[in-house]
């Protein structure tokens, strides 16, 4: 029998076992003892291959029976089937699931868009000259992709068709190589927009909102960490992963750029102004000239256009309040009535030719002047303030600005244009669509739902612009979103039942009893729910982790005063090991059934393992700083 097997055997055995073991005797056992049981048996159940949200709802049902009956046995089929729909509306009503088929919808059509071969080629030229470009350019690749897709199993197939054949070829360990793809795969369930986040927060009653902004800059570490890892290991055992050598490296010029680099300059400003204003541009179509120069200044004009708007933004005046109303409500508030009854007399006491005799008589000024609405309220001048002086700090970053354009623009070859062309056209349509949907959300500009709604819209019109929107696309992204969203929406239909099965039994009472009877310190209780979710990971996926033990630990949080969001992205950092973890590490079985025969799981296995040492690391950083993950919420939510 396989090692794997073996494996997955052993951990249902020691569950069963502990739940024996732990649990106290028939005679003994109370309801809360048999909420116990039931998590333990749906653990077990899942990891024989049922499935999760069907056996969650099936075994809430049947151990809900059972805590209505030993309360009142006459109702307790009643009370079971009223549990289950008022459970499955509640779930449907949640209008935060709306944005999930949006968002795989989204990712379906970018996945067929075919955009992942021409970005990881742009890539792997851009960092040709980084030790490890092949496995770097994957990791930026499966992460850019992966966070405009969301789905963990096409990207890691879809880069294990196209990248790992490329590693092996130019001699990568097949371990590294393994662990990139693996790694850089599920980066897509930590980086917003993520399904993942989304689901922990209907969960846990957290704001979708402030974990998109919590989790940004964590999941952007995590990568950056990965980088670095490949880096430094190909810098020092070079075998591993073997330099690109001069002859890939080199990127072939179009004629226009291959005339104008040997004539004039191989940089492409000095090369393309040259063209246009003096006479040696006979050979060269003006047109393409102007249009080169144009792509070549894009990088220029953005920086200016970002700079401008924070300049707008840092030296914008202070909005006067206008406190003229509050003071007269304070202690002239008499003098002013007396003034307003005055007025009011005079108003009574206009000179009219129909005037009643007795009527006291007032001068023509004097009644027209207390009756003109200048008079009682006079319009104050518009003044214009001055815009206030931009801080030293902006124009450092502006300093710094130009110095890298500089910097940019002296190594600006055309070589590098035409990679600078390839990200053109396969990573900045990406990378704009990312940041508009995370912006619009981030910045309260519109809700999740709305925000995903915009990006269905834009992963049509990538897929238009790419010439691979069609009928068949079109269909297939549909079914595969409905079942994806199926899927989910059963879960949490599942989840709910089963938590108010748990709960009606008291298994979380008696949970919550246990724990605080521990007397642990928050940093305790944290350590201990992080090694626990991360021991989850080994024989459940993350779904199974979230659905069912988050509603365990999320009531605990408030005796220790620990902050649900802060919480929820160190599950998201924790829950990356779900995806890395055998035996049902499901990013290994994706790469081997796309490998080439000679690649042994476990070697897959092997390759993943210093990814996951790098995850760990990666949480406790953001435990010991915080405000990696809390300071862009706190910024933006105040």
């Amino acid at each position: 029998m396989r090692k794997e097997v073996w494996f997955g055997l052993s951990i249902m055995a020691a569950v069963v076992l502990a739940a024996f073991i732990l649990l106290p005797a028939p005679s003994m056992m109370t309801n809360g003892h048999l909420g116990l049981l039931m998590l333990a048996l749906v653990v077990v159940a899942i990891m024989l291959g049922f499935p999760t949200a069907f056996t969650l709802m099936g075994m809430g049902m049947v151990f809900a029976w059972i805590a209505y009956k030993s309360s009142n046995p006459d109702l307790a089929v009643q009370q079971t089937l009223d549990l289950m729909v008022q459970r499955t509306y509640s779930v449907m009503s949640n209008d935060v699931l709306i944005s999930i088929p949006l968002f795989v919808f989204m990712g379906y059509l970018i996945e067929r868009a075919n955009l992942i071969e021409k970005l990881f080629k742009s890539m792997h030229l851009a960092t040709a000259r980084v030790p490890g470009s092949l496995a770097v350019a994957t990791i930026i690749t499966c992460a850019i992709f992966a966070t405009a897709t969301g789905i963990v199993g096409a990207v890691v197939t879809l880069m294990g068709l196209l990248a790992l054949p490329a590693m092996l070829r130019a001699g990568y360990s097949v371990q590294l190589s393994a662990g990139a793809i693996t790694a850089g795969g599920c980066l897509g369930i930590l980086i917003p927009p993520s399904v993942m986040l989304i689901v922990y927060g209907a969960t846990a009653g957290v704001s979708v909102v402030k974990l998109y902004a919590g989790a940004f800059f964590p999941g952007i570490m995590l990568a950056t960490l990965y980088i670095l890892y490949v880096i430094v290991l190909a810098k020092f055992k070079p075998h591993l992963a073997p330099p690109m050598s001069a002859e890939d490296r080199i990127v072939p010029l179009p004629p226009f750029a291959e005339i104008v680099s040997n004539s004039i300059s191989n940089k492409v400003l000095p090369g393309l102004i040259g063209a246009i204003k003096g006479k040696r541009n006979a050979a060269v179509p003006m047109q393409d000239l102007l249009k080169h120069l144009g792509i070549a200044i894009l990088p220029a004009l953005a920086v200016a256009v970002i700079m401008g708007a924070i300049f707008l933004k840092v030296t914008a005046p202070i909005p006067l309040v206008d406190a003229e109303g509050v003071v007269a409500m304070g202690g002239g508030f008499t003098e002013t009535i007396e003034e307003e009854t005055e007025s009011v007399g005079g108003l009574q006491a206009l000179p009219t030719e129909s005037a009643a005799p007795g009527t006291a008589a007032m001068a023509p000024a004097e009644a027209v002047t207390p009756s003109a609405p200048e008079a009682t309220a006079p319009v104050a001048p518009v003044v214009e303030q001055e815009r206030l002086a931009a801080p030293a700090s902006f124009w450092i970053g502006l300093a710094s600005c130009v110095v890298a354009l500089a910097l940019f623009y002296a190594y600006f070859s055309f070589a590098r244009l035409e990679i600078f062309k390839m990200l053109l056209g396969s990573f900045f349509p990406l990378a704009v669509m990312i940041l508009a949907v995370l912006g619009t959300i981030v910045f309260g500009l519109a809700t999740p739902t709305e925000a995903a709604a915009m990006g269905s819209m834009g992963g049509l019109v990538l897929a238009a612009a790419y010439r691979k929107l069609n009928m068949t696309v079109l269909r297939e992204s549909v079914f595969l979103t409905a079942k994806t969203s199926a899927m989910v929406c059963w879960l949490f239909v599942g989840s709910s039942i089963f938590s108010a099965a748990f709960a009606l039994l008291g298994g979380q009472e008696l949970i919550n009893t246990w724990v605080l009877s521990l007397d642990m310190t928050p940093v305790q209780f944290m350590i201990l729910a992080q090694v626990v979710i991360f021991l989850l990971g080994w024989p459940l996926e993350w779904t199974e982790i979230i659905v069912i033990f988050m509603p365990i630990f999320i009531p605990l949080l408030p005796h220790f005063g620990i902050d649900p969001l802060f919480f929820g992205l160190l599950v998201a950092l924790n829950l990356q090991t779900a995806f890395l973890s055998p035996p049902v590490a499901m990013a290994a079985f994706y790469l081997k059934g796309v490998s080439p025969p000679h690649v042994t799981l476990n070697q897959i296995f092997a390759g993943m393992m210093p990814f996951m040492a790098i995850q760990v690391l990666a949480i406790v950083l953001l435990y010991q700083f915080p405000a990696i993950g809390l300071w862009l919420p706190e910024l933006l939510y105040k």
